[in-house]
């Protein structure tokens, strides 16, 4: 059942009924919190969301294109309360991404404009002050008439409020780049791509999250980035981990008393987040936290933008967010080395957000939705595909209720990971409250016995007790369920002795989704529909600011070409007579086959290192489906990430350089025939559509002819489609050899999980089940059962068991199977 090219057919029998096209939006209206008129784009390979800031009555908004310290085509955004876009005529681009209200003289400072109270807007020419602007920060010696300026390549400057008059206090790695050098090295300070400025205590503090090596580019988890402060006379190291956010209480408008208000920063390494904080008397001091999502992973650090905490209360009661890999979170505002309680998760997301505010009672995210380079970001699962032909992003607006309505909190992360410890040496502390269930992997990678010891902090106020002891033989790895009773707002752990030990903790969500899709999906076609509107889908380049479909029917099970269409901000799709367009979209856009394996229990899937991966399995009807390459399987929909769409279940998919398939994250699982998808003026289409059973669902936009249709969200509206679900395993009826291990198989974020082991012996067979909590290959040891012949083991995992990929291994050449069962 080959795609049948009858390009432009008139005869073609259709079992649909005429649907009127309809204007989902109107002048006012949004999809799913997404106003696709106020969409931008640039003539860059990148159109990210540099700052939101509401000022003088409006909503002003920069983005930013990938390198351009000199400027570029991106534009400065003034939003009005009607939601009139005004692109200002003062733009000059650039990759800026800084905003500093100063409350002397009354004006905001985003990118390289200050913009005075009446909406009036003086420009800093690149020429004066070149560079990627990634923050402010207040002036240490005179504040009510200075402010500084960092840039992502190390240069920094004072500029005059008043007259803008700039001097240069040390210069921008672009300036005097030299042949060869890699487009982000700078000389000044370890580290690589700047992100946060902020000042207080008498220092001004910076970060980077990457670094500028080849090694960097290719892997996760080699030395990178930095966090520094500059006393106004010298630099000095505070450490060299990836950093992201600075800032204080004061945000955006600075520390309210620099001289002992607390500097907060957020980072991470490839063991989990980081959080510092810089006290007045302790000086800095340091927090880890669980990832929600790797694929903000990366050493170079260009898949992590600018994660922020900002203030999103009122006038009279603040409230801080913190979004950090995927994961909003509840920041407390008195947040001190000893006054550390009240961080909380609140829950996940999978929009990339450049920056956020609260304006007229809503929050506003920006976003970066769709880049049109795509960067690193290629895998032979997604074959030749081509980018959207043109960068665009959006913002996403959204009541304040909306971080706590998303995705499960489910985490994890690392304190020690393969690590040399000295006997009685502290592991940083790490977030201990927040989920339902708390569990913690360790094991002994050393050749003598170890006592480890955990401890509580239980008010976050320093003040530490023991939870418990557990004794590890060499080699020797153990799971630990903690106890409702078990409290504290942070954990420690120390060895007794000298010691190389891997610690985690695994931290997870009670999924309460239903298995039964939001009413927003009414009209996408069922898996094993014969009837329903396809298509492939392009965002067209050009200034066109359109979204080209190559549509498709299914008719008794036969695909046909039906026309090609475009859709632009009005969200109404119009045929076109454009065989060129058509034709490009057949070719690039083709879907590829064979890029995943379906197996008896499992989706097998190989990756660019040649890696071995096996999915659960969802409806059979997906599996027919797949290997004639009628379902898209990955397509990046957010700036250098993927969406991985198999076999019924969405998946969430770091690029390679964070790790790929090692870090998937299922979002959630259905049972459309969801023929292609992607991102276009900050929302999320997919094709596959049976438009009778769609109607009155504003998501579903039909053609006048009826013959083209698609659906339209946002690609967090993704959760709501059910949580995940699956069956199968990575031995079903196989012929295994002793002590030789199965393929990993994924386990991690499913609810409801029953395990049923059997084998073809005539003698009893013992089966190890190893699990690796992390996706960094640090297999322990879960439990090893003996199974008898012609009998079934079954087991069923505790709510609060958390790994990412199972493996099992036979201690006798035999036939196994390795059943599970996630609900």
């Amino acid at each position: 059942m080959g795609l049948k090219k009858l390009f432009f057919a008139i005869g073609t029998t259709l079992i649909l009924a005429c649907t009127t096209q309809k204007n989902n939006t109107g002048l006012s209206g949004s999809i799913s919190g997404v106003y696709p008129r106020l969409a931008y784009y640039n003539d860059e390979g990148e159109c990210g969301t540099g700052a939101v800031v509401p000022w003088a009555g409006s909503l002003w908004v920069i983005t930013y294109g990938p390198h351009l310290p000199y400027g570029s085509s991106d534009k400065l955004y003034q939003i009005t309360s009607g939601l009139e876009k005004i692109v200002r005529d003062e733009s000059i681009g650039g990759t800026p991404a800084n905003r500093m209200i100063h409350k002397e003289s009354n004006q905001l400072f985003i990118g390289p404009y200050a913009i005075s109270a009446e909406g009036n807007v003086r420009v800093i020419p690149y020429t004066v002050m070149p560079g990627r602007h990634t923050g402010n920060a207040c002036h240490l010696t005179d504040p009510a008439n200075k402010i500084y300026y960092g840039t992502m390549e190390e240069g920094f400057y004072e500029v005059d409020v008043n007259t803008l008059e700039v001097k240069e206090l040390f210069r921008d790695g672009n300036v005097d780049r030299k042949p060869g050098e890699m487009a982000q090295e700078a000389a000044l300070l370890p580290g690589a791509h700047g992100k946060g400025l902020y000042s207080g205590q008498g220092v001004l503090v910076y970060s980077n999250n990457g670094e500028a090596t080849q090694e960097a580019l290719h892997k996760f988890d080699v030395e990178a980035g930095s966090l520094s402060e500059w006393d106004g006379k010298e630099w000095k190291l505070v450490r060299r981990n990836q950093f992201v956010e600075v800032t204080g209480p004061g945000g955006i408008y600075g520390n309210s008393d620099p001289e002992t208000d607390p500097i907060w920063a957020t980072g991470w390494d490839h063991k989990s987040l980081l959080l510092g904080v810089r006290d007045a008397t302790e000086g800095w001091s340091f927090y880890r936290l669980p990832k929600a999502s790797h694929s903000y992973d990366g050493a170079h650090g260009w898949n992590t933008e600018w994660p922020r905490i900002r203030d999103i209360g009122t006038e009279t009661q603040s409230d801080y967010l913190m979004t950090m890999h995927g994961m909003f979170w509840n920041f407390p505002g008195t947040f001190t080395a000893g006054t550390s309680a009240g961080i909380r998760p609140r829950s996940a997301y999978l929009k990339v957000i450049g920056d956020f505010t609260r304006w007229d009672n809503q929050l506003v995210f920006g976003c970066d939705d769709s880049a049109q380079r795509e960067f690193l970001n290629k895998r032979k699962a997604k074959g030749n595909i081509e980018g959207p032909g043109q960068s665009n992003s959006n913002l996403w607006f959204t009541s304040v209720a909306i971080p706590d309505k998303l995705g499960p909190t489910t985490a994890g992360g690392a304190v020690w990971a393969r690590e040399k410890v000295n006997a009685d040496e502290y592991s940083e502390p790490f977030l201990f409250t927040g989920w339902p269930h708390r569990s913690s992997w360790i094991r002994n990678e050393g050749t003598t016995p170890v006592t480890v010891t955990y401890e509580a902090d239980k008010n976050g106020n320093n003040e530490w007790s023991m939870l418990k002891s557990i004794e590890l033989a060499a080699g020797e790895s153990i799971h630990i369920d903690f106890s409702s009773s078990e409290t504290g707002e942070w954990v420690r752990a120390k060895p007794d002795r000298p010691a190389t030990l891997t610690l985690t903790f695994t931290y997870k969500d009670n999924d309460t989704r239903s298995t039964v899709p939001d009413k927003i999906f009414k009209g996408l076609a069922d898996v094993g529909s014969e009837s329903n509107l396809g298509g492939l889908l392009y965002g067209l380049g050009e200034n066109r600011r359109a979204l080209g479909v190559l549509a498709n029917t299914t008719t008794d099970g036969e695909v046909w070409e039906t026309g090609y269409y475009e859709m632009g901000e009005e969200l109404k799709l119009e045929r076109k007579e454009d065989i060129t367009t058509a034709d490009f979209i057949r070719d690039r856009f083709a879907i590829p086959h064979q890029v995943v394996e379906i197996e008896k229990g499992s989706v097998l899937v190989v990756d660019d290192k040649s890696r071995r991966w096996r999915l659960p399995l969802g409806e059979d009807a997906y599996s027919s489906l797949t290997d004639k390459g009628l379902l898209r399987i990955c397509r990046e929909v957010a700036t250098e990430r993927d969406l991985f769409s198999c076999h019924g279940t969405f998946y969430e998919l770091p690029a390679e350089n964070a790790d790929g398939y090692a870090k998937i994250r299922p979002v959630a699982t259905h049972h459309y025939r969801i023929n292609d998808y992607a991102s276009y003026r900050g929302m999320l289409i997919l094709t596959g559509i049976t438009p009778e059973e769609g109607k009155g669902n504003p998501h579903i936009i039909v053609s006048q002819d009826g013959k083209a249709a698609v659906w339209a969200g946002v690609i967090d509206d993704l959760w709501k489609l059910g949580r995940p679900r699956g069956k199968g395993g990575p031995w079903v009826d196989s012929d295994v050899k002793a002590q030789v291990a199965s393929d990993p198989y994924l386990i991690g974020f499913y609810d409801q999980r029953e395990l049923t082991l059997s084998h073809s012996s005539e003698k009893a067979v013992k089966i190890s089940v190893e699990v690796d909590p992390t996706g960094n290959g640090d297999w322990m040891e879960y439990a090893v059962y003996t199974v008898e012949p012609g009998q079934q083991q079954r087991h069923q995992f505790s709510p609060s068991f958390q790994a990412r990929w199972i493996r099992f291994i036979s201690d006798t050449d035999t036939n196994v199977t390795t059943w599970l069962e996630y609900k």
